[in-house]
């Protein structure tokens, strides 16, 4: 009896109640959800798109195992976090792209974005957004490069023929919802993105917060402006940012407010930056400097514990 006993008192550390999930499957999650969106750039681009991604992926693979082994850190390359790292830096990329400047993006995603600050759990920025802007300042007219779907002529992307005032017929709004439009190889359609997105919200690895906070920012401060809001929501990366990008988990914010905080913060410099900017697209910008606002919201939006003054 008293063997009993004392084995239904033992005291133990937390957490009591543990998840079944791991970084694994949130990783496979979003894996799958980023799959419409891959589909309907090869549909759009060819075989190409397809290529890149499995390069970046190697190169975002490889360069984790190489840091890792040097510092003789525990080999984490099994999570899969650096595969959703390769998929997102080649979906922020122009089709065109050389394989060796992705290739390069990969290691710097990986490096300078994640491994130097700890890995996984320790970076504060996105790390495909780093390799993003670390290749548009060092290459950017390989960066700047578009070509139409389906026939790759060099053309200008939505954003560009609006912001530099071009000549060219900008493309429907069904066009730019299905994805026949330029674009990164990963933004074009909206609708295989949103595909994803449902599937994420369905399996709880986001919650609505944030991309519904950045996009109604956006269309709101478009109308400000007196720009087309629907054409600003569909044009450019800003539903790919706002719900594969802007909602990870390690650089936005852990509270529900300091979520709508993030995103209509990413909403709103996006638009500046879109209207008032240099360049004609402001996700990858905006997302960054709210990452490295993330603790300053967190600790502002933080929750009262009950019962504490």
């Amino acid at each position: 009896m008293e063997e009993v006993i004392s084995q239904r008192l033992i005291v133990s550390v937390s957490p009591h109640i543990r998840a079944k999930e791991d970084v694994k499957r949130v990783m496979a999650d979003v894996i799958i959800a980023l799959s419409p969106a891959l589909a309907a750039s090869v549909i759009f681009f060819g075989w190409r798109p397809l290529i890149m991604v499995l390069v970046s992926i190697f190169f975002s693979m490889g360069s984790e195992f190489f840091w890792e082994k040097l510092w003789r850190k525990k080999i984490t390359v099994g999570d899969l976090s650096s595969v959703v790292t390769g998929i997102l830096l080649a979906f922020v990329l122009p089709p065109s792209s050389p394989l060796w400047m992705v290739g390069i993006g990969a290691f710097v995603a990986i490096i300078l974005g994640k491994q130097i600050f700890g890995g996984l759990g320790y970076n504060p920025f996105n790390p495909a957004l780093v390799a993003r802007a670390v290749l548009l300042a060092s290459w950017p007219v390989h960066m700047t490069t578009w070509t139409r779907p389906l026939d790759g002529v060099t053309t200008a992307s939505p954003l560009g023929i609006v912001k530099m005032e071009l000549e060219q017929k900008l493309p429907t709004y069904l066009e730019m919802f299905l994805g026949n439009r330029a674009g990164c190889l990963g933004e074009i359609s909206a609708l295989a993105l949103l595909i994803g997105a449902v599937y994420l919200l369905y399996r709880k690895q986001i919650t609505w917060h944030i991309p519904i906070g950045y996009i109604v920012t956006v269309g709101i401060v478009s109308f400000l402006f007196k720009k087309d809001p629907l054409f600003n929501i569909l044009a450019g990366g800003l539903i790919l940012g706002a719900f594969f990008m802007a909602t990870d988990m390690v650089t936005s914010p852990l509270t529900r407010n300091g979520k709508l905080v993030f995103g209509v913060g990413c909403g709103v410099l996006t638009a500046l930056i879109r209207f008032q900017g240099g360049f004609p697209e402001g996700v990858c910008y905006s997302i960054l400097i709210m990452n490295m606002l993330t603790p300053i919201i967190d600790r502002f939006t933080e929750v009262r514990v009950f019962g504490s003054s």
